[in-house]
């Protein structure tokens, strides 16, 4: 009865285990309508903000033409894009998203859009430790059909109590002082640089597709 037993739950065990790996395996990203599209310049728009933070649209907006331009897109330049809209009245990340693809791309002649959401954006003080989390997803849009050729999402976070020494006390005050030193030189605009590099970089699991000036150009 009791070899019995065992038997089962080593069975269960090892079921379980494989049901695990299943419910975590990363969904994979149909890239058909990329391949198709194949875009060659991208328009990035301004970030909805869903935090609390009031800079989290414009530190997002500032970190992402790096990858994109790394990946081998031509990046319409964002002081500009930025420009163009206020001049037509458009001062809101919540209008500029509301304007149809077909009108962008009669405006700015981009291949594509970029459209980004940031949901969290900011420090956080949590007894012994100050923790810098910023989370975005991104959608990249055809211009000129209004497809949806990629979607992906990626978070940073800078946790100062994982190096903390001394005991209780020591971990209090150092995360006290960390808090305010990230109120002060902004530590979440440095946390946004990492988390666009992890969305928006080419060669990443279920990434976005190396662009034309890439010389891994439709390697992937």
């Amino acid at each position: 009865m009791m070899r019995r037993l065992l038997t089962w739950l080593a069975t269960f065990g090892v079921v379980m285990m494989f049901a695990g790996c299943a419910a975590t395996k990363p969904q994979q990203v149909d890239y058909a309508a990329f391949k198709e599209s194949r875009p060659r310049s991208i328009l990035v728009l301004p970030p909805l903000n869903e935090s609390p933070d009031i800079k989290a649209t414009y530190g997002m907006l500032s970190q992402a033409t790096f990858p994109l331009a790394e990946s081998g897109y031509y990046v319409l330049p964002v002081a500009l894009v930025d420009e163009t809209f206020r001049q037509n009245g458009l001062t809101t990340p919540g209008d500029i998203h509301e304007v149809s693809p077909a009108k962008l791309h009669d405006i700015f002649g981009a291949d594509a859009a970029l459209y980004m959401k940031v949901t969290s954006y900011g420090s956080r003080y949590q007894v012994v430790s100050s923790v810098t989390t910023v989370t975005a997803n991104a959608k990249l849009v055809d211009l000129r059909n209004g497809k949806t050729l990629w979607t992906g999402s990626a978070t940073a976070t800078n946790d100062s109590g994982s190096n903390a020494s001394g005991g209780l006390i020591g971990m209090l005050v150092s995360a006290a002082i960390s808090q305010a030193m990230n109120h002060v030189f902004d530590a979440t605009y440095k946390v946004a640089e990492s988390t666009s590099l992890r969305l928006l970089s080419a060669g990443q699991p279920n990434g976005i597709l190396f662009g034309p000036r890439s010389p891994k150009y439709q390697s992937d």
